[in-house]
C-alpha cells in the first residue's frame, strides 16, 4: 500500500513538472511569474507534497527560484546572469551543430531540410508578422540539430538551459527584419551540416544564438 502511494505522489510529480514545463515552452510562463501553486493543486486534483517535489526539482534545474517572503516564481535572469547563461547556450547550441555536421543520419537530414523550408516560406509569406508561430519553427530548427548530434545529454542540457531564456528569444522574434535574417541563418547552418563542415558550423551557430549585451539590455528591458 505504502509503495502504491508513493508511486502514484510520484507519478503526479511527473505530471506537475512536465505541466509547468510546458508552460515554459509555449510561452505561458514568463520570467519572473508566481507559479500559482493553488490552481495546479486544483488543476490535477494532487496535494501539496507532489507540488512541493516538482518545485524542488524545476529549482534544481535553475529554473524556479523562492525569493524571501515570496511564492515560487520562475527564474528571472540579471544582465550579468543572462550573459553568462548565453555563454554557455550558445557553446552547448554550437557542439551540437558541429556534431550534426559529422552525425547526421539521412532521417534527421530530411527533418531538418523541412524545418528550414518551413522557416523560409513562413519568412517569405509573413514577414515580420507572426512572430510566435515563426518561433516554433525555430524551435524544431534548433531540437532537430540537437537530435542530429546523436548525443543525448548534450540534448538535455541545451534544453535546460534554452528554458531559462526562451522569452527572451521568442520577443527578440518581434524586431523588424529579425525573422528574415534567421530564416537565412538556418539555410546557412543547414549547408554547413549537410556538407559536413564541422568547425565552420560550430562559429555560425554560436554567432547565430548569440546576442550582443546592447540587445540583452533591451529584451530584459522589454520583459520588464
Amino acid at each position: 500500500m505504502r509503495y502504491g502511494l508513493f508511486g502514484r505522489m510520484a507519478g503526479q510529480t511527473e505530471t506537475l513538472l512536465k505541466s509547468i514545463l510546458a508552460g515554459i515552452d509555449r510561452g505561458e510562463l514568463n520570467p519572473g511569474d508566481v507559479i500559482d501553486e493553488t490552481s495546479l493543486i486544483a488543476k490535477y486534483g494532487v496535494s501539496r507534497t507532489p507540488l512541493r517535489e516538482a518545485l524542488l526539482r524545476l529549482e534544481a534545474m535553475g529554473l524556479v527560484v523562492r525569493p524571501p517572503r515570496k511564492g515560487a516564481m520562475l527564474f528571472k535572469p540579471s544582465l550579468e546572469e543572462f550573459l553568462a547563461i548565453l555563454e554557455v547556450h550558445a557553446r552547448l547550441e554550437a557542439q551540437a551543430a558541429g556534431l550534426a555536421a559529422r552525425r547526421l543520419s539521412p532521417h534527421l537530414r530530411t527533418q531538418l531540410e523541412a524545418t528550414v523550408v518551413a522557416c523560409e516560406a513562413h519568412a517569405r509569406a509573413q514577414g515580420d508578422l507572426d512572430p510566435d508561430g515563426y518561433y516554433q519553427l525555430n524551435l524544431a530548427f534548433h531540437k532537430t540539430i540537437g537530435e542530429a548530434s546523436g548525443n543525448p545529454f548534450l540534448l538535455d542540457m541545451i534544453k535546460m538551459n534554452a528554458r531559462k531564456l526562451l522569452a527572451y528569444y521568442r520577443a527578440r522574434y518581434r524586431y523588424a527584419g529579425t525573422i528574415a535574417q534567421s530564416a537565412l541563418e538556418h539555410r546557412e547552418i543547414a549547408e554547413m551540416i549537410y556538407s559536413g563542415r564541422a568547425d565552420e558550423v560550430e562559429a555560425h551557430m554560436e554567432a547565430h544564438v548569440q546576442f550582443d549585451r546592447v540587445t540583452v539590455m533591451d529584451l530584459l528591458a522589454a520583459l520588464g
